[in-house]
């Protein structure tokens, strides 16, 4: 480790330090990707896999492998976090140059500010139902008013914006405190309505089979690879900046076992929950909804009703805080240390979430898929490119003091504190993986992968000068 570079207040402020306490033990980082697990989303997401046209043993199959592969990139990914006590942003720097990690953290958390602006708009409509069901009264208020949102929909909206405001203001620690308790209560909330759908429905209605077609050989193996790549798709954003986490674990060990537990064991039970749900919603409703707020929605049941819209509520609520609250808090933080802190950056999020009116993103399905499709053509060469530098070009070897510093000495100057090699592998990839999602439409699943693989490759190769000169200056430091 390198000794006496001056500390750049650019590059600098208390929420960007290394963590020195990293009290989280294993059941936080369980506790955290529960909350990224149970969400509406994530409900909708494992039984939209049967629309594929596979059974309910080539499902199960497709989930374990691709929750699988989440934990493996979540376990490297989570790393160089811990290992020095860094946020993404910081950990970006060691591939991107100090100034140059602006690059993925402002690509990172814009795409932050979208899906937190449509995850509060999902968590409102349960709150809404909330509402409904206290004040009858108060649908009156349905009617769309101002910017295609009812007055209904604005109060709705307008409380789990502050709700989220209130909890992320209390800062890391409030935040971990509530997906510490918020997972377990949304297992027993979603037994409970399990457990009435299945009552109502009979057990012998229920079917995990859900698809109106049966698929075999290779159509079969065709439908799962899909299936595997959307799982890892749909955790790739949380799971690229799982240092903004991982940095507060206190070791490698714990780190991996809450990963184990939050990721395959919690993942496929969930899954296992809402298709039973969506599988009863057939002899109870009389038609598939695979829509956890309207399923609740249509219920007899007052307390289930209730019961119901508190889990999707506060679902909702854990997966938008600990994905898409925290992510562009460091993020726009790193841009400008001095200016922009930890709670700064998360409300500039926020705010920019009003603005995009995620309501009318959200009920444009076409705008929907460019977004995702984007996301991943993007997200994909910054995991090729972190993870060969840190495994690969670094040796697991990070230089903390490097991280800070304006110093031409320290590690990760580069040119001007920009590595460009970096900027080119992203770009070429980038590039890449969206001409393959636009033009060849069946490679579209893929484009994470696409992305990522042609990253790697692409920094490798520019990157072996690099690993010399790298190598040749520690030495010298060493003498």
């Amino acid at each position: 480790m390198s000794k006496g570079l001056p500390q750049s207040l650019k590059l600098t402020n208390d929420d960007l330090k290394p963590d020195q306490d990293q009290k989280w033990g294993w059941y936080s980082i369980f506790a955290f990707w529960m909350s990224d697990v149970h969400s509406v989303g994530g409900y909708v997401f494992a039984a939209s896999l049967f629309a594929l046209g596979l059974n309910g043993i080539q499902v199960f199959i497709s989930l374990l492998a691709g929750i699988t592969i989440v934990m493996i990139f979540a376990n490297l990914m989570g790393q160089p976090g811990q290992k020095a006590g860094v946020p993404f942003p910081v950990v970006a720097r060691m591939s991107f140059g100090v100034f140059g990690a602006n690059i993925p953290a402002v690509i990172r958390g814009l795409i932050a500010v979208v899906w937190y602006g449509i995850q509060t708009f999902l968590a409102s409509s349960s709150f809404i139902i909330l509402l409904l069901y206290f004040f009858p009264q108060m649908a009156g208020l349905e009617k769309p008013t101002f910017l295609g949102l009812s007055a209904l929909g604005w109060i709705g909206f307008g409380s789990m914006w502050v709700i989220q405001g209130i909890v992320f203001m209390f800062g890391m620690d409030m935040i971990r405190r509530v997906i510490d308790w918020s997972g377990p209560a949304i297992y027993i909330a979603m037994l409970a309505l399990c457990i009435y759908m299945i009552d109502v429905a009979g057990w012998d209605n229920i079917s995990f089979s859900l698809s109106s077609e049966t698929l075999s050989g290779w159509d079969a193996i065709t439908q799962m690879l899909i299936a595997i790549a959307l799982v890892a798709g749909y955790f790739a954003g949380p799971t690229l900046n799982f240092s903004d986490f991982s940095r507060y674990c206190g070791s490698y060990k714990k780190l991996k076992l809450g990963n184990l537990l939050g990721l395959p064991f919690n993942f496929v039970l969930f899954s296992l929950f809402s298709v039973v749900i969506v599988s009863a919603s057939v002899p109870v409703f009389g038609t598939m909804i695979t829509d956890p707020v309207e399923t609740v929605k249509r219920l007899d049941s007052g307390l289930i009703t209730v019961l119901g819209a508190l889990t999707f509520i506060f679902a909702t609520v854990g997966i938008n805080i600990v994905a898409n609250f925290v992510a562009p808090a460091f993020d726009f933080s790193n841009v400008s240390p001095q200016k922009i802190n930890f709670k700064t950056g998360g409300f500039i999020a926020a705010f920019g979430s009003v603005l995009l009116t995620p309501w009318n993103l959200f009920n444009n399905p076409q705008v929907i898929h460019y977004t995702v499709d984007v996301l991943a053509a993007m997200i994909g060469p910054l995991y090729g490119i972190i993870l060969v530098d840190y495994f690969l070009i670094k040796k697991q070897k990070i230089d903390v003091e490097s991280l800070y510093t304006e110093s031409p000495q320290g590690l990760y100057w580069y040119e001007n504190g920009v590595n460009m090699k970096s900027v080119y592998a992203l770009v070429v990839a980038g590039v890449t993986a969206i001409f393959a999602t636009f033009v060849f439409s069946e490679l579209a699943n893929y484009a994470l992968f696409i992305g990522g693989g042609v990253a790697a490759l692409v920094y490798r190769l520019l990157m072996d000068t690099e690993r010399l000169q790298t190598t040749e200056m520690k030495l010298a430091r060493q003498k």
